[in-house]
């Protein structure tokens, strides 16, 4: 019997190099921390905001998403718009730049008066 021919994915199927994630920590990125809404100051809301950003191979954030909230609609707002404002070091498989998920937590903490 003739033994079964191998398909072109089989044939040239290489091993994927692993994807290294977006980073938004460096920093030579400059990405400037959420300001503090006033009237959430004034009220001591605190919390921290999960969010999910989709990085483009250009470093941009293209989606934002409210993982988890801080239990504040206006931190998580603000966390949220600022974030979509940020740059990215894009994902990388290899050599190549590709467009990957990243969490990104942004805490919002009152400082006490001493």
């Amino acid at each position: 019997t003739a033994s079964p021919m191998p398909t072109a994915a089989q044939a040239s199927a290489q091993p994927v190099p692993p994807l290294r994630e977006p980073q938004y920590q460096s920093a030579s990125l400059r990405n400037p921390a959420p300001s503090y809404p006033p009237l959430s100051r004034r009220f001591g809301e605190q919390g921290e905001v999960m969010l999910r950003v989709l990085v483009s191979p250009a470093g941009e954030a293209l989606q934002v998403e409210l993982l988890a909230s801080s239990g504040h609609r206006r931190l998580d707002e603000v966390a949220r718009k600022m974030v979509a404002k940020w740059r990215f070091i894009p994902a990388q498989r290899g050599q190549e730049k590709v467009q990957a998920w990243v969490r990104v937590p942004v805490l919002f903490q009152l400082r006490r008066k001493s």
